[in-house]
């Protein structure tokens, strides 16, 4: 039987099973709880009420549950997208707007200020594209602003909900590389300069009125002065898109200066020549870990070992950056695992490392008790191309295991000559 359609069949089979359960027992399956628990053989999950109420080995009196027999199977928390644009943009050269990119504006003059949460779009193409593939949830943020900052990102649930957002304005992110200096003035020169004076205003403003009524006299808006007061005071992380090693120092070096800066660098495409630095001053990373050629001078130092180095060096490794195919990031953990990445540290990457670092993960992120049930049960292991995701639960629901690219695959999987498939209605 092809491989897609028997996922399918046993899709099926599993939600009709959990449709509108509230009491859920995962049986039999290994459970990769991502937690001080580890892996648990031939495990029962128990959820109730959208929550995890326990992880335990073997089964016992599951009266009142809706069981779901996972036996041979592999269960993770569900995935997190750790560095999209999901929710703003469904295809990006289109008439349509594209909410992840903006032209400049009087109301911020850095792009600080802009807020994502108001324009994702809960049915958004993408969204179900990348929850069948397992990922449950996402950080999301603007790709350009053609200023400083990219706006403040939110964190969203890509569960069927009219609501997606779980925290708005939960980060902000920057540019220190070609891009960034391309955007700021044309020179690094310009760009940190302009960085640092940013963010010392912000700090010169904690604990300033920034009303309407009161006079303000900095050069950045209030708006933009309000978004980096969090960042200053290290509430929220800061992404710097930092590529060469050169740029990386720089960024270290801001950490030292200002310690209270929860800074996380994205791409780090040569981190792995300064890990050791990187490690000292505990910055984390978000990965592309397919990153091997030298696309620009300041990612000369590509290598598909770039993860596994960094990990070794004691360094918290995420993984996720896409939009359009976030559902991939699975398969790049597992060509980071082929490169040197311990197996545990690749689904860590993709789960628990991007919720430590949102701060959300008292909630998301691994398989313990009073977490949400975000789960996924995979037909094996969920870091081969081979395999994939069987159930996915969002907040303990069941979603529907369709999108846009399964309905196309089963139309065309059986043509009829008769008429052009473009006549025949699905």
């Amino acid at each position: 039987m092809n491989r897609l359609i028997k996922y399918s069949l046993l899709s099926s089979m599993l939600l009709t099973q959990v449709v509108d359960a509230k009491s859920i027992a995962i049986v039999g399956a290994k459970v990769h709880t991502m937690s001080s628990q580890g892996t648990v053989e031939n495990a029962t999950v128990l959820i109730k009420d959208g929550k995890i109420q326990r992880v335990m080995q073997g089964d016992a009196a599951l009266a009142g549950y809706e069981v779901i027999d996972a036996k041979g199977k592999v269960v993770t928390p569900g995935l997190i997208g750790a560095s999209t644009s999901l929710g703003l943009v469904d295809v990006g050269f289109s008439a349509g707007t594209n909410d992840s990119n903006s032209s400049l504006t009087s109301i911020s003059k850095t792009g600080a200020a802009f807020d994502v949460s108001y324009a994702i779009n809960p049915d958004s193409s993408l969204m179900a594209i990348a929850r069948i593939e397992g990922v449950t949830s996402a950080a999301t943020s603007m790709g350009r602003t053609g200023q400083l900052f990219n706006g403040q990102g939110a964190l969203i649930s890509l569960a069927d909900s009219s609501n997606p957002v779980i925290q708005a304005r939960g980060f902000i992110s920057t540019r220190v590389g070609n891009s960034g200096a391309d955007t700021v003035g044309g020179s690094r020169s310009v760009l940190w300069v302009s960085l640092e004076k940013a963010l010392a205003e912000a700090k010169f403003a904690i604990g300033k009125s920034l009303t309407p009524s009161d006079e303000w006299h900095g050069e950045l808006s209030r708006a933009d002065i309000a978004a980096l007061i969090p960042l200053v005071k290290g509430e929220i992380p800061l992404l710097v898109d930092a590529r060469r090693a050169a740029d990386i120092r720089q960024v270290i070096a801001l950490k030292q200066r200002q310690p209270k800066l929860n800074i996380v660098i994205t791409y780090a495409t040569e981190g792995w020549r300064v890990a050791k630095e990187l490690a000292d001053n505990n910055i984390s990373v978000i990965l592309d870990p397919e990153a091997n050629l030298p696309y620009g001078f300041d990612q000369l130092g590509s290598t598909l070992k770039n993860a596994g180095r960094l990990a070794d060096a004691g360094i918290q490794v995420s993984i996720g950056m896409e939009t359009h195919n976030i559902r991939l990031a699975r398969q790049h953990a597992g060509n980071a695992v082929a490169n040197g990445l311990r197996w545990e540290q690749g689904l860590a990457a993709l789960t628990i490392n991007v919720a430590r670092l949102y701060g959300i993960d008292d909630q998301f992120g691994s398989l313990e008790a009073g977490k949400t049930a975000d789960v996924v049960i995979w037909s094996g292991d969920p870091l081969e191309v081979t395999e994939a995701a069987e159930l996915v639960l969002i907040a303990g629901e069941s979603i529907d295991m369709q999108s846009r690219q399964s309905k196309l695959r089963d139309r065309y999987l059986q043509l009829q000559s008769a008429k052009p498939m473009q006549y025949i209605r699905p």
